[in-house]
């Protein structure tokens, strides 16, 4: 056989190879250890779902993860939401009010790994972990995730637990320079030694086993530590790695923010989500900062990697919080739809904060919402149009048409103001339809311009159609 024919057949094996892999990735079926780069093919839109932090920080317990699944399933499943992401500290037995976690009781295995606390997840008894809560969850359609704190515990080094699968032990990997600025409850890890990458494997392979879809690792894309290492990229390459060879598809998202915009390379050969702010709170002045930093991030979305906006502070929030009381989101109704708009123009993951059973009726509207949601999940283009002191427009392309998306922003606390842009700035010209996707209501047909009046803090989303 002739060179020039092998390698055809070489290629065209490997094509296939490669086509398969992405489809049992896609299917949830992976039995071995995925390709690197096939990661990727798991966040083609951004992910949707909830979080457990905002509503119960780190004390949420099994039955109430569970009731935020079942709520899920029963009302936004078919919108497109899909994640249950259990937050932080789901391995201490009694999360206190200060902050010295090191010297918390822990839940851990013999091998540095933690482990669901069973008095707040009782089915995790007899050593099951979390798989039987991962059941649950996909029993109902669903898909579960778990926060994960950087490094190895504190209380494992001091113990000098083995690392499993090697003669090493904690002493050996743990790099006790390397901490956390805000929490105490691990060193990191030395992954330039093979031990190092082992314990990493070891705790992914053990998440996989439990039937894990999604990891949320913090103090992983920002932070501050005596080291001076403001970016864990050592750390983020060892946890990409183990989960590429764990042998399950599970998404990466990277906390807390802001991620180096300066390390986009290496955020998206490595990741599928990363923050691009701090932790977002239900506030005027983080929401307004948003602004700017979408408008940095924008060139970089696209699938498979997505710069994350961080969580939507709607509905009930503060549940179990040791800094703050329970409540309401402080975000008035506009603030909230202006937070939901610019969050969908720009693409990023939507993971929902509050308590999603006590939901109100206008909070359930935005997440329901499915024009709303098209945007976020299906446009291209996506691009700041101008920003003229308080006023904002954004755009983007409708696929397959030339129709465009069309987002306004009245940032000014005072007066309703008309947002007024002109259709050649969309690229489009003549008269054109307009859709209000919030209202869900056909407005009318302009010609050149529109210039819908917008409310203080509030924002108008709308399609636009060309129609001569």
């Amino acid at each position: 056989m002739r060179l020039a024919q092998k390698l055809v057949i070489v290629l065209c094996s490997g094509f296939v190879a490669l086509a398969f892999a992405g489809y049992f990735c896609r299917k949830g079926t992976v039995t071995a250890a995925a390709a690197p780069g096939l990661r990727s093919s798991l966040t083609p839109t951004p992910p949707l779902g909830w979080n457990s932090y905002d509503a119960y920080s780190g004390d949420v317990t099994e039955a109430e993860v569970k009731a935020n699944a079942d709520y899920m399933a029963a009302y936004l499943h078919k919108y497109g939401w899909e994640y249950i992401v259990m937050d932080a500290d789901w391995y201490f037995p009694h999360p206190k009010t200060d902050e010295t976690q090191e010297k918390w009781e822990i839940t851990m295995d013999g091998y540095c790994r933690l482990l669901p606390a069973p008095n707040r997840f009782p089915s995790s008894a007899g050593g099951q972990g979390l798989k039987p809560l991962a059941d649950y969850i996909h029993s109902k359609g669903l898909k579960f995730g778990v926060h994960i704190m950087r490094g190895i515990p504190r209380a494992a080094v001091r113990k000098n637990l083995p690392i499993f699968g090697t003669a090493a032990h904690a002493q050996d990997i743990a790099n006790q320079r390397n901490t956390c600025e805000w929490s105490t409850l691990m060193y990191g890890v030395d992954t330039s030694k093979p031990a190092g990458q082992a314990y990493y494997d070891s705790l992914v392979a053990l998440l996989a086993k439990w039937g894990i879809d999604f990891i949320k690792a913090d103090d992983m894309s920002m932070g501050k530590n005596p080291q001076g290492e403001t970016y864990h990229a050592p750390e983020i390459e060892a946890l990409s790695k183990a989960i590429d060879k764990c042998g399950r598809p599970i998404v990466l998202s990277l906390s807390p923010g802001p991620a180096p915009l300066n390390r986009i390379d290496h955020l998206r050969r490595y990741s599928n989500l990363w923050r691009i702010s701090n932790d977002m709170w239900d506030n005027w002045r983080d929401l307004k900062e948003h602004f700017n930093l979408c408008r940095e991030w924008i060139p970089y979305i696209g699938p498979g990697h997505w710069p994350d906006a961080d969580m939507l502070p709607f509905g009930r929030l503060c549940i179990r919080d040791f800094r703050d009381a329970e409540r309401q989101s402080r975000l008035t109704h506009d603030e909230q739809t202006t937070l939901m708009t610019l969050w969908c123009i720009f693409r990023s993951p939507l993971m929902m904060g509050g308590d999603l059973p006590a939901l109100d009726s206008f909070t359930q509207s935005l997440l329901t919402n499915q024009e709303v949601v098209n945007v976020d999940q299906n446009s291209s283009g996506n691009r700041e149009l101008f920003a003229r002191g308080d006023q904002i427009a954004w755009t983007a392309d409708v696929p397959g048409s030339r129709e465009r998306y069309l987002a306004v922003f009245n940032l000014s606390g005072g007066s309703p103001a008309a947002v007024e842009v002109q259709w050649k700035q969309l690229g489009l010209n003549g008269n054109c339809a307009v859709r209000d996707l919030w209202r869900k209501t056909d407005v009318g047909t302009y010609r050149d311009r529109f210039a819908p009046k917008v409310s203080p803090h509030g924002a108008g989303l709308y399609r636009i159609k060309p129609v001569s």
